[in-house]
């Protein structure tokens, strides 16, 4: 009881900042922030924590190397894209996240069955994954050498963790494409004050895959609003944007391309394993009450962004 009451504790000290910095935003020419009823700050600042835990890391930390909410710089403006020189993945569990093993394993599981990808308890490897705690979803993008963190905040669902172990396989998000504008507007003045960088067009090998819209690496509409509207909607209507359930098709294709899992053998068969070929980036994804939907061309911040159902368990 007493973790958890520190736990909530803290969450609610993080929403009260966190609301004072939308208290300051000008947000002209769309509603006001600064008419919303000063009772309503917290509850929107904990909808929003709730939502969108992948942009906490960034909000809520004095450091400047993250971009994009979640993806954390080694120096300011520049990531790390190499990816694994290996397709079997080490990994350990910090003690403070026991609580979430299953979530984790959840996660992994989501990459694996489907991609030729592995991921096992480190021994003596130098580089491998660490699951820890922090102030939101985030990881570095691609290998960075050594011990290497993937931050997991109580609010991280199990589709969050997928994202961020996605980041470090070496996958940017899907928002940033260069072909965007084709699927995708972005409101500028919706978005919060300082953070316009984190929605920048970026280079990037896209293995010749149609743009999807619907991939568990794409921002959902709220993500950094300033003011409960959106600062995504798509082009057509698409009411998975933003999902955190499951990987797409295309999600698993990047990954079989970008590890050449087309090129190994099965041991079972010895035939070329082709799982998760065909292409597919509208395909239906199981609605969930956690999921981003954009269910009008403006969306509030009471649309969360999703997956499954977890516990929140109290982290020791």
């Amino acid at each position: 009881m007493e973790h958890s009451c520190s736990n909530m504790l803290s969450l609610l000290i993080a929403a009260l900042l966190f609301a004072e910095n939308l208290k300051d935003v000008n947000s002209s020419p769309v509603r006001e922030a600064s008419k919303v009823p000063q009772e309503d700050w917290l509850i929107t600042a904990l909808d929003y924590m709730e939502s969108y835990p992948e942009t906490l890391q960034e909000l809520l930390s004095k450091s400047s190397a993250v971009l994009e909410g979640d993806i954390m710089l080694l120096s300011e403006r520049n990531a790390v894209e190499n990816t694994w020189p290996t397709q079997k993945i080490p990994y350990l569990i910090s003690p403070e996240l026991a609580s979430r093993t299953e979530d984790i394993l959840s996660a992994i599981n989501m990459i694996t069955e489907r991609t030729c990808l592995t991921f096992h308890i480190r021994t003596t490897e130098t580089n491998h994954l660490l699951f820890k705690i922090g102030k939101g979803c985030a990881s570095y993008v691609g290998i960075i050498g050594g011990e290497q963190p993937v931050f997991v905040a109580p609010q991280c669902i199990i589709g969050n963790i997928v994202h961020e172990i996605l980041h470090a396989l070496g996958f940017h998000h899907e928002h940033t494409r260069t072909d965007r504008e084709q699927y995708i507007t972005i409101l500028p003045h919706n978005i919060m004050e300082g953070m316009q960088r984190n929605f920048n067009m970026q280079q990037g090998n896209t293995f010749n895959l149609p743009y999807d819209i619907t991939s568990i690496l794409h921002y959902g509409g709220g993500f950094f609003s300033a003011n409960g509207l959106a600062t995504i909607v798509p082009v057509k209507y698409m009411k998975n944007m933003g999902q955190r359930v499951q990987m797409t098709k295309l999600d698993i294709q990047k990954v079989r391309h970008l590890y050449k899992c087309d090129a190994t053998v099965t041991q079972e068969s010895g035939e070329v394993d082709k799982a998760g070929s065909g292409s597919n980036a509208e395909e239906e994804i199981p609605n969930s009450n956690n999921t981003s939907q954009t269910t009008a061309p403006l969306q509030p911040l009471d649309t969360t962004t999703g997956g499954c159902n977890v516990s929140q368990t109290s982290l020791k």
